[in-house]
């Protein structure tokens, strides 16, 4: 090989190098920013899905307070119960929107058992199980908020 023709080899081996970097730079570029974008809708999904699921419980609590005052045999608040129950509801289809069919359907089940408390007099023994419903919802929702913590003892 002649000097011509070892520097026209070099020259060509160094584009043949830097294009060979610059589309791996690109390459490990793009997979970056797509990890990102995959952990940005996670996180998005994650904040939607508590959040409708704060919501649903603060709705639960209320309809809660509402039967433990009348089992003490204290007053109901101002806020008649049909205005509690609708707002129950609604928060239990927000669940049903943003969370898995498990967290939804352990919704639905402790929303019906709360309306059916609310509807009825105390006496009468249906709605039993709230406790179970409400507890089996709340593990279940720890489940899709990934929390990994221990479950919570009954």
């Amino acid at each position: 090989m002649d000097g011509i023709t070892g520097g026209t080899v070099l020259a060509l081996l160094g584009v043949f190098l830097g294009t060979v970097g610059t589309l791996i730079g690109q390459h490990l570029t793009t997979r970056v920013e797509v990890q990102r974008d995959h952990r940005q809708r996670a996180d998005t999904e994650r904040a939607e899905r508590k959040d409708a699921i704060l919501g649903f419980l603060t709705a639960a609590q209320r309809v809660e307070l509402i039967l433990d005052r009348r089992k003490l045999g204290l007053p109901s608040p101002d806020d008649p119960d049909d205005e509690k129950l609708h707002d129950l509801w609604l928060a239990q289809k927000s669940v049903e929107l943003v969370c898995s069919w498990e967290v939804a359907r352990l919704a639905h089940e402790f929303t019906t058992v709360l309306h059916t408390l609310i509807r009825t007099s105390p006496s009468d023994g249906r709605g039993a199980g709230k406790r179970e419903r409400r507890h089996a919802f709340m593990e279940a929702a720890r489940g899709e908020l990934e929390g990994g913590r221990p479950h919570v003892r009954r």
